[in-house]
Order: structure tokens, then sequence, then C-alpha cells
């Protein structure tokens, strides 16, 4: 009899998880060992089951699937993370595959898709929805910002202004507008709002809920 693929859930809305319960429930493959509802939960079932396969939401209290799927390839390299998400932003698809997720699924994915990433990603191949494929290789070839010019860019979408900015870093305003200089050169903008509309509809920075 072939082992079954023991699988975590860590997404914290209920409907979306029972959703799953039902679905991989009714796989004779597939063994859903339990369910997580915030990034830090996630990590403490993770490191308790041992799950061959964690499908993990982007977008969770505490910590999020971010910081989760850190700490828990840092824990164990092998592990295998399928990112199970509501958003396709290219900046998080690309960061979460860059921290070393295994797959990207967008939760509007059919059954048939959902269930064929699963035994991908426990093959240890990588699983890519289609849909979002090209988002990779666009953010592959586009400037990296850096972490001081991404704190001023969260900021900018905040509202603050230069002033503000520079008192809330330590810098001077100069040196935030040599930031906001280069962050827009990077994002391929001109000005202050259509910075905040490009990191927002490309996921670099995240609208806190």
């Amino acid at each position: 009899m072939a082992t079954k693929i023991r699988v975590l859930i860590a997404d914290d809305h209920l409907i979306f998880r029972m959703g799953l319960r039902s679905l991989l429930s009714g796989e004779s493959n597939i063994n859903l060992v339990g369910e997580a509802t915030t990034g830090s939960q996630t990590i403490e079932k993770f490191k308790e089951l041992h799950p061959d396969v964690v499908l993990l939401d982007l977008r969770m209290p505490d910590g999020g699937g971010m910081d989760a799927l850190a700490v828990i390839r840092r824990a164990n390299r092998e592990a295998r993370v399928l990112m199970l998400s509501s958003y396709g932003n290219e900046e998080e698809v690309y960061q979460a595959l860059h921290a070393g997720a295994a797959g990207y699924l967008l939760k509007d994915a059919g059954r048939d898709e959902l269930l064929a990433a699963i035994h991908q990603v426990h093959a240890g191949k990588r699983w890519i929805q289609s849909s979002i494929q090209a988002l990779i290789s666009q953010r592959a070839d586009r400037p990296e910002l850096t972490p001081r010019e991404l704190e001023v860019l969260k900021l900018l979408v905040a509202g603050l202004t230069n002033r503000e900015i520079a008192s809330v870093l330590g810098n001077s305003e100069n040196t935030v507008r040599n930031h906001t200089i280069s962050i827009f050169a990077k994002l391929y903008v001109s000005d202050r709002a259509e910075a905040v509309g490009a990191a927002l509809q490309r996921g670099i920075v995240v609208p806190t809920t």
C-alpha cells in the first residue's frame, strides 16, 4: 500500500479550510494531519506534525505566510511548501518562490490542479500555476529595491511626506529625496502617486488589515 501524503493546511479563513478539508478527506492517498490559522501556529504545527506538504496561505495573522515559510525553511531545507493564496501579485509570487516555496497556486484553482500541485510538490518538483508563470519572468527582469528604499516606499504608501519620512528613518530630507528618485526609476514611474499605485498593484507593499 502506497504511503499517504501527510498534509498540513495553514489558512485563517474557516470556510476555505472546510472546503479543503472536505476535498482532501476524499483522497485515499492524502492524510490531512492538521490545520493552523496563524503564522506562528503554522510553525508550531510543522515542528510537531512533520507534514510532507504544507498548504500555506500568504497572508495570515501573527507573522503571516512569508514569515512562517522562512522559519520552516530554516528549520528544514527539505520542507515542501505550496503557497495557496488569493493573491497573484508579481512581487509576492516572486518573494515566496525566492524564499523557498516549492509551488504557488491561486485559491480559485480547480480540484484537479490542486491535487496535481500537491503530488508534484511532494515528489520534489516545482509547481507554478500557468496563469502566473509570466509574472516570474517579468519580475526577474526588474531591478531590486534596497532594504532602505523598501522602507521609504512603505512610508510613501502610508502617505508620509519626505520630511516625515526623514524624521522616522533618521535621515535628511535630501537623502530621502534621493531614495525616492531611485525608487521611481526602479519602478518605472514618474511621481509619488504612480509609485504608490505600482507598489500596491505589484504586491511590493501589502496593505495592513
